[in-house]
């Protein structure tokens, strides 16, 4: 970029292509030529522990998944973001009834969520478990090279700005939201939710018996078939596929002992949400 001076000799400008454009400009984004997004950490494990589909099992379930993610630390690099489960559905209720706005109810959420991690970094504590903040994600290399296992709470860093959603007040962008982002920032080619069910269904096989499981889809087909409920939340499916570094997500049953040594591993266990 070259440096441009004012007709009247005074000031200088730095010549750009957005120089003087409008940033709402379809016509103009669409022409917009830009360089292919860098992978930061391509080779970095994002595991997304659920809040309410483990942490909440305490002693039942976190064992098992602490056991597991340190047989596996030396071969994958992981970082860990954890979900905010009941106890953040505890708070929404309150919040709701006492007429919250939606960022003052997504920064309670921010605060259950970062409960777990600091739960889930003690548990790791004497394998190198730390919790880190969000900040902290251009300090990774350094903590990989410090063997440290780093653990962060998975709630967008919208808080008190969060979006209001169409309906009600809960706020969309929670902790699987926050985990997809951090993967599109991040570059992550082994993105894996954590959970209490196999995978995806096309019900919710704990109301609905008949569920057929559903082991690989496209994000947009997701999108179109416009299901009731998820096993993930649904601004995860745009963000998936509008991304251009996230190829697929894996979400696996954590309660079945190797299935997340076999997702780290690249096996196809549970349900894959790809970028079409």
């Amino acid at each position: 970029m070259s440096l441009i001076r004012e007709k009247d000799g005074k000031r200088l400008h730095v010549k750009s292509k957005l120089m003087g454009e409008s940033l709402v400009s379809k016509s103009f984004i669409d022409s917009l030529e830009i360089a292919p997004q860098q992978r930061l950490f391509p080779d970095v494990c994002i595991l997304k522990i659920g809040g309410q589909s483990i942490c909440d099992r305490g002693i039942k379930a976190l064992p098992g998944i602490i056991k597991e993610i340190v047989a596996n630390r030396d071969q994958h690099k992981m970082l860990i973001t954890t979900g905010g489960g009941t106890r953040s559905r505890h708070i929404y209720t309150i919040g709701l009834e006492l007429g919250m706005p939606t960022g003052i109810i997504a920064k309670f959420g921010s605060s259950i969520s970062e409960q777990n991690a600091l739960m889930l970094a003690t548990l790791l504590s004497p394998w190198g478990g730390a919790k880190i903040g969000h900040a902290d994600v251009v300090k990774l290399n350094n903590y990989f090279a410090e063997d440290v296992i780093p653990v962060m709470h998975g709630m967008p860093p919208y808080d008190y700005f969060a979006i209001r959603p169409a309906k009600g007040r809960i706020p969309v962008h929670r902790t699987d939201v926050g985990t997809v982002l951090l993967a599109d920032l991040m570059g992550s080619k082994t993105i894996v939710f954590v959970k209490d069910e196999n995978g995806l269904y096309t019900d919710d096989p704990k109301k609905n018996p008949d569920a057929e499981f559903i082991p690989e889809i496209g994000a947009k087909d997701l999108m179109a078939m416009d299901q009731d409920d998820l096993v993930i939340e649904r601004p995860c499916l745009e963000i998936i596929q509008n991304s251009e570094v996230i190829d697929k997500v894996q979400i696996i049953n954590g309660m079945e002992p190797g299935n997340l040594t076999r997702a780290l591993n690249g096996e196809h266990v549970g349900t894959i949400i790809y970028r079409q």
